[in-house]
């Protein structure tokens, strides 16, 4: 028999410890809840629960996930204002500021955090500055971002904060939690439309949970899920979260250093400031199929084409999680410059130079 099979079952109390070191992570005292899924389980249960029919809503649309929100928002009876830039950039808090301000009903705002599709990410404190100022409710989704740069739930004013353990965490994909604020309590309670006595509703965990005291479980845990989850936020404590946010960055730096030093490949998202510290994506050379250059190199290589329309002319390079390391990154690009017929030795030479600046810096 399998050793994980004959485990003793997660005890409420080790359920409701987890969910606080999720607090920890996130930098709240809000309530957490755990949901056993991928984190579109709770993306779409916080828009279900706080998308009032009728209301407005500000869709900030940076990747395809924005424009996955924007679809449930109008599934919702929302009217929907989409706020969409260049999936090579990132949106500005002014341009949030501006939008907020052209349209004065808008009481709920969705955004995301870090777009690894797309390799960019958002400046979050100044845009949830924004949305606070206006009295809106602010979703972020912070898949992509958590543990790989500063998310300040709290401090910046996140009513609903989603996360999942398979990015930047190194943890299961099949398991994500949701930061929910007394507004945003306030504001699904009173929502008609939201979910009830359904998996996509939150405030059934809040009564049979959270406010009936943490102390039984109302339903079975997935015990191998929570224990891995558990498992990676302890690793994320003993190495420290600034060590973590720092070795993503590096790794951000040296991909995209080497790329540039490749020639062959340019950084989808040109700006630095602008990338995501997850993923850098690549635009391939003209003429080359991203798919197929993807085909040659070795599949334990954490790259892959892009999606959708942009299939055919990106990379994307994973580096988050155990991948966030220099041996992964100096791998990318000595099989990037040999399918692409270029000299690796300048790359791996610009990446060694930008990782050490970004560790010291």
């Amino acid at each position: 028999m399998s050793p994980f099979l004959d485990l003793p079952p997660l005890s409420a109390a080790e359920f409701a410890a987890i969910e606080d070191q999720v607090a920890a992570l996130l930098h709240t005292t809000a309530d957490v809840i755990v949901t056993q899924g991928e984190a579109l389980l709770p993306l779409e249960a916080a828009i279900r629960g706080a998308a009032h029919p009728g209301s407005t809503a500000l869709n900030i649309v940076t990747g395809p996930y924005g424009q996955t929100f924007g679809n449930w928002l109008r599934s919702c009876g929302v009217e929907v204002v989409d706020l969409a830039v260049p999936f090579d950039s990132a949106v500005s808090a002014q341009q949030v500021a501006d939008a907020l301000a052209a349209h004065p009903a808008v009481d709920f705002v969705s955004l995301v955090h870090a777009e690894a599709a797309t390799g960019n990410t958002n400046p979050v404190a100044g845009i949830a500055a924004a949305v606070r100022e206006h009295g809106a409710l602010l979703m972020l989704d912070a898949v992509a971002s958590v543990a790989a740069e500063p998310l300040l739930t709290d401090e910046w004013g996140v009513d609903l904060c989603v996360i999942g353990g398979q990015k930047a965490m190194g943890g299961p994909a099949g398991v994500s939690a949701v930061s929910v604020s007394q507004r945003a309590w306030e504001r699904i309670a009173a929502n008609p439309a939201a979910p009830r006595r359904s998996y996509l509703s939150l405030l059934d965990w809040k009564e049979r949970w959270t406010d009936a005291g943490r102390t039984v479980l109302p339903h079975a845990p997935a015990q191998l899920e929570m224990l891995a989850l558990g498992a990676c936020l302890d690793r994320i404590a003993t190495d420290g979260l600034p060590a973590v946010i720092a070795r993503h960055r590096a790794a951000s730096a040296a991909t995209r250093a080497g790329a540039r030093a490749l020639g062959t490949l340019a950084p989808f998202v040109t700006e630095d400031a602008h990338a995501a510290p997850v993923a850098t994506t690549l635009r391939t050379p003209a003429g080359v199929h991203a798919a197929e250059l993807a085909a040659r190199l070795d599949p334990a290589l954490p790259v892959q084409p892009g999606g959708g329309p942009l299939a055919a002319s990106m990379l994307r390079v994973n580096h988050y999680g155990p991948a966030a390391a220099l041996p992964t990154v100096r791998a990318c690009l000595t099989a990037l410059a040999t399918a692409t017929d270029a000299d690796p030795a300048p790359a791996l030479a610009a990446a060694e130079a930008a990782w050490t600046a970004a560790v010291q810096g």
